[in-house]
């Protein structure tokens, strides 16, 4: 799913919305669309996405409202995501909100904001992430950007990631735990050339009480290329540099993804 024009922003990007289980609410308005999403299912099933590929997505309507590559708005467990590549779009590369799916084998390449993101208590998996070109968060998971304790918490586990600069910006970190934060496990995580591994913000109180609490764990963790001041953001973390392979091929993109997203 391309465009004639081939810049960022120039179509919207794939979006789903389904019944699953969000601490937004329930039939909850999208953000762009206007679609209707949200409700008390976190096995919902909306279908089958493999061996996507979306180019040049992020169209803007308000500095508030801009399409993702892909958005999954409360999609359920019963639902088939794997094999998905967002490439050179102008916001965020897939991003989920609520919702119960297990994600597999994504890529995000160049995006323009976050490549990938999660939130409003989204409780299920990625397993399998390369992702290149970062402008702000490598990875971003947050709880609600209105209430940082609204429940269900986000609850996420995540393993079996790269994470490549090349370039790009890189302000807001490896990972990225915001508004509230959640739950969130992330395993063999490596990263390459980031200079900044976690960031949070100290005014985000519910955050600073989960890392805190241990409700954020980072285990067998991985960087090279990094500045002699790299930071993890004052985080105490396991496996740091205990040979981690990430998506499975160092820096280069991983086999399972050869031929379909680059």
């Amino acid at each position: 799913m391309t465009s004639e024009t081939q810049e960022a922003g120039s179509w919207g990007g794939l979006a789903i919305a389904g019944y699953g289980i969000t601490n937004a609410g329930t039939n909850v308005t999208s953000e762009v669309g206007d679609l209707t999403y949200g409700g008390s299912d976190n096995s919902d099933n909306s279908g089958v996405v493999t061996y996507l590929r979306v180019e040049y997505t992020g169209a803007t309507f308000t500095n508030e409202k801009e399409f993702n590559g892909v958005t999954l708005f409360g999609v359920g467990s019963g639902t088939t995501f794997s094999n998905v590549s967002s490439v050179n779009g102008g916001d965020d590369g897939i991003e989920f909100f609520g919702g119960a799916v297990n994600a597999k084998n994504l890529v995000s390449i160049n995006s323009g904001d976050d490549s990938i993101d999660f939130a409003d208590g989204f409780v299920g998996s990625i397993e399998g992430a390369y992702i290149k070109g970062i402008t702000k968060a490598g990875i971003e998971g947050s709880n609600n950007g209105d209430n940082g304790d609204a429940t269900p918490v986000t609850s996420a586990t995540v393993s079996n990631v790269t994470m490549v600069v090349d370039g790009l910006g890189n302000s807001e970190g490896a990972i990225y735990f915001k508004e509230g934060g959640g739950n969130i496990s992330y395993a063999n995580i490596y990263v390459d050339g980031i200079s900044l591994g976690m960031k949070i913000k100290s005014t985000d109180a519910a955050a600073n009480t989960r890392l805190a609490n241990g409700d954020l764990v980072i285990s067998n963790f991985n960087y090279v290329n990094a500045p002699s001041d790299w930071s993890w953001g004052g985080y105490a973390y396991d496996g740091l540099n205990s040979g981690a392979a990430g998506a499975g091929n160092g820096a280069d993109i991983p086999n399972w993804a050869s031929g379909w997203s680059e």
